[in-house]
């Protein structure tokens, strides 16, 4: 079945991985993040009938409710969101951070992530549909100092409170909890990290299950990660 599917931070690394695998699949996109032209370029690539950009600052509530009212209008309707904006620490640990960073990272990572599920919450209850957060092997270690680590520890267990928040409501949850991932989040090639194709294939996993199953979260750790 043809699932209209909506994901932020779509325009690289994961989130355009998970787009072209759900594209691949059958399924409608719509392709948020703030920069428009690598969206409207990979939308150009999925075909325009099938997938829509929207540019979109998951900071900035307004803009995120202009996007699912633009989604939602153009397919006419969503039946998965994938809060997958986020971004990374620009130097490790809390004292020799840097505290605008720590402002961003909780703001794009946590504060962004609750924005996009309160404005999905009401689609996704008429469409008895999926939620799936970007979570971090980050999330289920303890790692020294960061924040980045944190803010991950957040999403692992928020999306345990939306899953208790949603069941009445026949919308499921899902957690992805990816080791490393050679994406451009990184400044150098990780020969030995996973592939964004890998995650887009665990995203497919999860959101074409039978309607009765809920992945309830997903751990996708390289063989060679040591932990």
């Amino acid at each position: 079945m043809t699932k209209i599917i909506l994901i932020t931070g779509a325009s690289s690394g994961i989130g355009a991985a998970c787009a072209r695998a759900a594209a691949n699949a059958g399924h409608k996109l719509i392709l948020a993040a703030r920069s428009i032209d690598k969206l409207q370029s990979l939308a150009a690539e999925l075909g325009t009938d099938n997938a829509l950009a929207v540019e979109c600052d998951v900071t900035d509530p307004q803009s995120q409710q202009a996007m699912f009212t633009e989604g939602a209008r153009h397919f006419g309707g969503i039946d998965v969101v994938f809060a997958n904006a986020g971004i990374g620490a620009k130097a490790k640990g809390t004292e020799q951070g840097d505290i605008e960073n720590f402002r961003q990272l909780v703001m794009v990572n946590n504060f962004g992530v609750t924005v996009t599920c309160h404005y999905a919450i009401p689609y996704l209850k008429a469409s008895r549909g999926h939620l799936v957060l970007t979570g971090s092997q980050a999330g289920h270690r303890a790692l020294t100092g960061s924040v980045y680590s944190a803010t991950k520890w957040f999403i692992r267990g928020y999306a345990k409170n939306l899953a208790n928040e949603l069941s009445e409501h026949s919308v499921r949850v899902t957690s992805i909890d990816p080791g490393m991932v050679d994406t451009p989040f990184f400044d150098s090639e990780k020969p030995h990290a996973l592939r964004p194709e890998d995650i887009g294939r665990a995203f497919l996993y999860a959101i074409e299950q039978p309607a009765h199953v809920r992945i309830a979260d997903l751990e996708i750790y390289p063989m060679l990660d040591g932990h």
